[in-house]
């Protein structure tokens, strides 16, 4: 599998329990339907390993999930750090306007007064907000992933529109 096919999910925290599984933290844009999920791939010194599930459990943020073969505390905590992706075909379709952190990175953002600010370099949260990371003008710009300031998204031709308010680049 390659990570280009694939998303980030969340990582691995620490081991859980006796028999082998893991505590994840869940990344904001990961699918909801952790239970019906049957593999996953792991981030093993750059090089995705499938890890089939046995089962697991979903409170809030956090998944409770047991590997096969991996059956020991010891093996669950060599685990421990590494990150969870799965592959971007089972992400669930968005609504119009709505957008995965990972799919708009290199997009070119577009201001109606200002032009090109340059390519989204990373989406970045804080609690329920996101913020789009933008190299401008030898500084970094962090430009709120939301209506009124966020326009539209152009899938097709990779560009992010907003309309910033006046000196709003000044900052």
């Amino acid at each position: 599998m390659k990570k280009e096919d694939c998303f980030k999910a969340g990582f691995i925290m620490r081991p859980h329990g006796l028999k082998g599984e893991v505590t994840i933290s869940l990344d904001p844009d990961s699918p909801s339907d952790w239970e019906a999920l049957k593999i996953v791939f792991i981030d093993q010194r750059n090089t995705l390993v499938p890890y089939f599930i046995e089962y697991v459990s979903v409170k809030t943020d956090k998944a409770f999930v047991k590997f096969e073969d991996v059956s020991t505390p010891e093996v669950a905590a060599g685990l421990k750090n590494l990150s969870i992706y799965l592959e971007k075909k089972s992400r669930p379709k968005l609504q119009a306007g709505d957008f995965y952190d990972d799919e708009i990175i290199g997009f070119q953002v577009h201001d109606e007064t200002a032009g090109v600010l340059g390519a989204v370099k990373e989406i970045e949260r804080a609690g329920m907000n996101r913020f789009i990371l933008v190299d401008y003008a030898e500084k970094e710009v962090m430009i709120p992933a939301q209506p009124p300031l966020l326009k539209s998204i152009n899938r097709a031709k990779k560009v992010v529109s907003v309309n910033l308010p006046e000196g709003f680049l000044d900052i």
